[in-house]
């Protein structure tokens, strides 16, 4: 198996094989959550004009999504699995934009299939990935705003792969790091409203979930993330 970790939009672009995007903080902890609670699908989008017209042909669909972390305008939620962590989207259609992590997929254009990535589902991934014995794995780390490299995405890869290749791996060690890194910002007490510190618990608590989220293009080139259980 060949194993490339990129990173950010540039490494969007280049992935082969099976890509799995990664955006731990919080794109993709966020989506873990929707679809645990009940989401039928979701779509995952880069632009926001999107997301906005998608809502006007469906008033049922629910908006979620962010821009420099604040919740877009007409949005129902923002990009935080701490405030949707008790939402029922039973049968629910959401659309989600971010600024990093929903970006990634929009640019995986060279990708034969493409995952989302989490610590919340990580081990759920690398069984996914070896059961279906994919011969290429491309692990993209989205970031900050999808620019700028974060520790959490790139430990993220690091941990799949080490379970790809059965390796060791210092999890408890490499989370615990990151309340002093990137993390810090969910404990600034302003920032509670839009990155409570609950999210950095459910965004580091690994291994939560049995399912990966597999996006597939539909008629019209939108990428929908759709549960798939690994047994």
């Amino acid at each position: 198996m060949e194993i490339e970790i990129l990173q950010q939009l540039e490494g969007a672009k280049k992935a082969r094989g099976l890509a799995v995007i990664i955006d731990v903080f919080r794109a993709f902890t966020t989506e873990c959550y929707m679809m645990a609670n009940g989401a039928k699908e979701i779509f995952a989008v880069g632009d926001e004009k999107i997301a906005y017209a998608l809502k006007k042909e469906h008033p049922d669909y629910i908006l979620a999504g962010e821009r420099n972390e604040i919740t877009l305008a007409g949005f129902d939620y923002g990009n935080s699995p701490a405030n949707i962590e008790q939402v029922d989207f039973t049968n629910k259609t959401i659309v989600h934009t971010t600024s990093a992590g929903t970006q990634g997929i929009a640019n995986a254009c060279h990708a034969e299939e493409i995952l989302t990535g989490s610590f919340a589902n990580a081990a759920a991934i690398a069984k996914y990935i070896k059961q279906k014995k994919t011969k290429i794995v491309s692990l993209v780390c989205m970031g900050k705003a999808a620019l700028a490299p974060t520790e959490e995405d790139t430990y993220c890869a690091e941990y799949i792969k080490s379970l790809l290749l059965e390796q060791n791996y210092p999890l408890q060690e490499k989370l615990a790091s990151l309340r002093y890194l990137e993390g810090k910002r969910f404990f600034i007490p302003e920032n509670q409203e839009q990155s409570p510190e609950r999210d950095f618990l459910l965004s580091t608590t690994a291994n939560k979930f049995d399912f990966v989220l597999k996006a597939v293009e539909d008629k019209r080139g939108f990428h929908v993330m759709h549960k798939i259980k690994v047994k």
